[in-house]
């Protein structure tokens, strides 16, 4: 009997992992790393309920880690077959996965040298090699072309408007449409198209990360505000900022406030090797991108959507160094976006003990995260081996998130001109998930069920 279990993105919103089972033929629909809490981070160690070389195939809906991060790892667990995404994903997957298996890596190496693992070695979760084999398997397909992936099953990828190459996974089967959602994107955002509309599945999945609450509209008067404020202090503002995706919404707004002459024109750095790439590969897609990116009719794009006036891109630890030593007032943008890691824990630790300086998040921070902590009022922070006060301004702007809140997950929905027949919500904390059952059920009265860690059920 066909079957779906939920190996991630079950009771949080990190790990998405759905295992489809088809009388044997077996699928796997995202495979990402869990991230925040130790006891998720620890279940990216524990073996999978599978054996990997037995998958048929791979479906990726998109290239952030929490949904694509575990592929090396599945790999190096015996995984030959093809890992189907758009061209887009499989352009931000050159980029993500590297630079995963870097992290790994360099983690393991820390661990070794200062002697604080439990094992001996201390190993990395995959290698840089792992990642190589396993861009080697992307295949990339179009928007709205059905293609088969096993005996008797096709894949359309359908755009989601969540960030480059991001989609739905239409699976069709037997007569039977299950409707993968991935992270559903935004209505009426720049640089991203609205999520496209979908007319019925038998079966969907939904995610409830903003389940429970609503962004509200654009916070371009607060950004010109948090800027300007922290102008007159002589400050820095510090950006985490996840690599894909927000970077250019972020650098799109100052640019923006610039133009309107809102915002004095400052130096703008960004701080991450991966955001540089990702900038490049949304310039060279701009046809998938928000028509409103046009300017002066077809064909009469922006000379440069995704620049500042004086913006710089930091491509040596040498010059990140340099900024983050420079007493300049200047705005920096470097990932991570929950401050998990990467370049922008040394700017934090250069910068919260300082009155003078903001730091702002401008996305979802998961529970366990440097992220979480520091917005929800944390006066110390442990950072790369030492605790920082913080004594800087700390602000969040939640409108700049890539994920739909709860209104516009149910305005999506209320597209459907049939109700599926079971409509399973995934990729929230229990919360929002709750909080987004109880408004399907209110609103549209579609049966629905929450979905819990390794639970299996039945989509017969």
């Amino acid at each position: 009997m066909p079957s779906l279990t939920f190996l991630g993105a079950a009771g949080t919103v990190t790990g998405s992992k759905h295992l489809l089972d088809l009388d044997g033929r077996k699928i796997l629909i995202d495979c990402g790393l869990f991230q925040g809490l130790k006891e998720l981070r620890l279940r990216n160690w524990a073996a999978l309920p599978l054996d990997a070389s037995k998958l048929d195939a791979v479906v990726l809906t998109h290239a952030h880690l929490d949904h694509c991060g575990y592929l090396p790892r599945l790999v190096a667990q015996g995984y030959r077959g093809r890992i189907f995404c758009t061209p887009g994903t499989r352009d931000l997957c050159t980029l993500v996965l590297p630079d995963s298996a870097h992290i790994q890596e360099e983690d393991a190496r820390n661990a070794n040298r200062h002697g604080y693992s439990k094992h001996a070695p201390a190993l990395p979760l995959y290698t840089s090699l792992d990642a190589a084999r396993t861009l080697t398997l992307l295949q990339p397909v179009g928007y709205n072309r059905p293609v088969p992936v096993a005996h008797g099953v096709e894949v359309e990828f359908v755009n989601a408007g969540h960030l480059l190459g991001s989609a739905y996974a239409r699976l069709r089967v037997g007569g039977k449409t299950i409707l993968f959602g991935g992270d559903l994107g935004r209505y009426d955002r720049p640089v991203l198209p609205d999520p496209q509309p979908i007319e019925s599945a038998d079966v969907l999945l939904v995610e409830s990360t903003y389940g429970d609450r609503v962004h509200g509209p654009n916070e371009d008067a607060r950004l010109a505000a948090i800027i300007g404020d922290t102008v007159a202090r002589g400050g820095k503002l510090i950006v985490p900022s996840f690599a894909i995706g927000r970077t250019e919404e972020v650098i799109y707004w100052i640019k923006k406030l610039e133009e309107q002459k809102r915002i004095p024109i400052l130096p703008v750095y960004v701080d991450s090797p991966m955001a540089a790439g990702a900038l490049q590969f949304y310039a060279e897609r701009m046809n998938e991108l928000d028509p409103d990116l046009n300017h002066g009719g077809e064909g009469q794009r922006e000379v440069c959507a995704f620049c500042t006036a004086r913006m710089t891109v930091i491509e040596t630890v040498e010059h990140s160094k340099a900024v983050m030593n420079s007493k300049e007032t200047a705005i920096v943008i470097a990932a991570s976006g929950m401050a998990t890691g990467g370049r922008v824990l040394h700017h934090l630790a250069a910068t919260l003990p300082d009155s003078r300086n903001t730091v702002m998040f401008v996305g979802f921070q998961a529970a366990g995260t440097r992220g979480r902590l520091l917005s929800d009022g944390a006066k110390q922070i442990k950072l790369i081996g030492q605790v920082v006060n913080v004594n800087a301004k700390i602000e969040r702007l939640d409108s700049m998130s890539a994920h739909a809140d709860a209104g516009e997950i149910m305005r999506w929905l209320k597209g459907f001109r049939t109700p599926p027949q079971m409509t399973f919500i995934v990729h929230g904390e229990p919360s929002a998930a709750d909080a987004l059952q109880k408004r399907i059920q209110g609103e549209l009265n579609w049966p629905t069920h929450v979905a819990r860690y390794l639970e299996r059920v039945d989509i017969s």
